[in-house]
């Protein structure tokens, strides 16, 4: 994947549970319309209306063909409804990055040690 779309989401911190709801959702339409679904983040500790989700896409042009079967979907026209009824997202922010080679997906390599 050349390059993510996070978005950054400012939710309802009432709302959490119907916020993970509709990203559970996501995780069947946006496989199926194009995108990589790299995954979507709730707040853990700190700020508590903070959520982010990543796609990757094999470039703009796949973004925008994924943004065209996304509209004509009737799964997700249909889940982006219930997400505006609900007023889940109070906000949200769009932007691109590309990794930078060498950098994604390295795991750890100290060793836990135990007492």
């Amino acid at each position: 994947m050349t390059i993510t779309c996070i978005i950054r989401y400012e939710i309802d911190p009432f709302q959490r549970d119907g916020f993970r709801k509709h990203a559970e959702g996501l995780g069947q339409i946006i496989p199926r319309c194009g995108g990589h679904l790299v995954g979507y983040f709730l707040p853990h500790e700190g700020t508590n209306n903070v959520a982010w989700g990543l796609i990757a896409f094999d470039g703009l042009a796949s973004y925008e063909a994924y943004r065209t079967r996304l509209k004509s979907d009737p799964e997700a026209r249909a889940h982006l409804e219930l997400t505006r009824t609900n007023r889940l997202i109070l906000r949200e922010e769009r932007n691109f990055v590309e990794v930078v080679d060498g950098t994604l997906g390295i795991p750890a390599t100290v060793a836990e040690r135990h007492p």
